[in-house]
């Protein structure tokens, strides 16, 4: 089957306590009353949302509650307008008292955070949290575009398959497409190494869709630096291999039963979970839900997308350990991304509900370390023995070509010593008629004087 993800028995029951625990964060005892009552209204402001849009379709019922649907909107509407103008001086405040919050009221920094970035503030928030705001590269940016770059064919080919749907990015000659390439381009020429990688450029794309271009590269950058995502990005793409392998031990031990089913259909964990880390979901999910998770990403880091990823599988676990590979394929490109479209706290707060130990995940990555060193030892043994092996059978072959030559020499000396023999017969059977002519002829010599004497 490969219908909506069916919840335990007391999924109901579940969804109230994460909505209780919505109302009162793990942080709220270190927080002051005042900053409780900002969370407080913030969560008043997401009720009044959820209420809103209920009023709104409640409006093409029956006419006899028109009425008070449209009394319960514009009541909604209005306390909603209340709200927002107090979030707008709220992240003023923080953006203005940066440094203050950052050092006095951090936990309720994240706290705000978690709760979404207002979207006009993302910006300056965004090159905030990453210490983007005064980078020397930024210098650097409108001389890195009058240069060449060796990625650029592969840069240009991958541009219109990102986010095509989306207006800013539409069309081959489109402005968003244009700035995108800059960015791309420019950091292939200040990391060399890395260069360009396929699936970047959807982080790049969410950042030009809020800043410009000189800005959203300067966040790219660091977050390449300072986020892990150069290497996951590097060719050898190792960092990848760590979360993948982090990302299946937390799976192993939170959802067994779903692990084994997995294991059993060979359905690997790299076919659904890599684009999960390499584009930080805004692959997988709605954009909006996508850039909540950026949000939290760019304060916590990696830690939210191991937090999410096993929340959607814990979300759809009943469903999935139904399904064959094919069928939890379609459920993961069909049934998933849509889940949390009406309700993307819901998705925040399933992600906040999951055991994550950041020593269990570190000693993981020693795990993987160790690992990988002996592999990579045994490559190199295997290596220095192949090349042992390549060694010795060079040296067979020099010594069987020596045994060849010397029998050749052997025969060649063989022959060449018959020669030699005869032609010292015919030596000395030339000497011995060179004595007797020798002889004869004295002898004649002989009877000559004597007969003129």
């Amino acid at each position: 089957m490969t219908g909506s993800p069916v919840l335990s028995p007391d999924s109901s029951s579940h969804d109230a306590a994460l909505s209780a625990t919505a109302a009162s964060p793990a942080d709220s005892e270190n927080l002051s009353p005042d900053e409780l009552e900002l969370l407080a209204k913030l969560e008043e402001q997401n009720r009044l949302l959820e209420a809103d849009s209920k009023s709104m379709r409640s409006m093409s019922g029956s006419r006899r509650n028109s009425g008070s649907s449209l009394v319960s909107s514009s009541s909604a509407s209005s306390n909603l307008s209340h709200l927002e103008e107090d979030t707008w001086i709220l992240w003023g405040r923080i953006v203005n008292e940066w440094d203050e919050w950052r050092r006095k009221k951090d936990k309720l920094l994240k706290e705000l955070i978690r709760k979404g970035i207002p979207h006009h503030f993302r910006a300056i928030v965004w090159q905030l949290l990453c210490n983007a705001t005064d980078m020397p590269v930024k210098n650097q940016y409108s001389e890195l575009l009058k240069m060449s770059s060796p990625c650029e064919k592969l840069i240009r080919r991958d541009i219109a398959r990102t986010y095509p749907e989306h207006d800013f990015f539409k069309g081959q000659d489109s402005l968003g497409q244009e700035v995108l390439f800059n960015v791309m381009k420019a950091y292939s020429l200040v990391d060399r190494e890395v260069g360009y990688c396929q699936g970047s450029a959807f982080i790049v794309g969410l950042l030009l869709m809020q800043m410009p271009e000189e800005e959203a590269f300067c966040v790219f950058v660091r977050l390449m630096q300072e986020y892990r995502l150069r290497e996951l990005f590097k060719p050898s793409m190792a960092e990848l291999g760590l979360c993948i392998y982090q990302f299946e031990h937390l799976l192993q031990e939170q959802l067994p039963e779903l692990n084994v089913h997995f294991r059993s259909q060979s359905f690997h964990t790299s076919m659904y979970a890599s684009s999960w880390f390499l584009t930080l979901f805004l692959t997988f999910l709605p954009l909006p839900i996508a850039t909540r998770i950026f949000d939290i990403f760019m304060y916590e880091g990696l830690e939210i997308i191991f937090r999410v990823g096993i929340a959607i599988l814990q979300y759809n676990q009943t469903d999935l350990i139904q399904l064959d590979m094919e069928g939890m394929s379609q459920h993961f490109q069909k049934v998933i991304p849509h889940q949390f479209d009406s309700c993307p706290d819901k998705l925040i707060l399933r992600a906040y509900q999951v055991k994550y130990n950041p020593k269990r995940m570190k000693k993981l990555e020693k795990e993987y370390t160790t690992i990988k060193n002996k592999e990579m030892e045994e490559q190199i043994e295997i290596k220095r023995l192949r090349t042992e092996n390549r060694l010795l059978k060079q040296r067979i072959e020099t010594l069987e070509k020596g045994q060849v030559t010397r029998a050749q020499e052997a025969e060649e000396n063989y022959v060449i010593k018959r020669e030699l023999a005869v032609v010292r017969q015919q030596c000395n059977t030339a000497s011995e008629s060179l004595e007797k002519a020798q002889d004869t002829i004295r002898e004649l010599q002989q009877h000559k004087v004597t007969a003129d004497a």
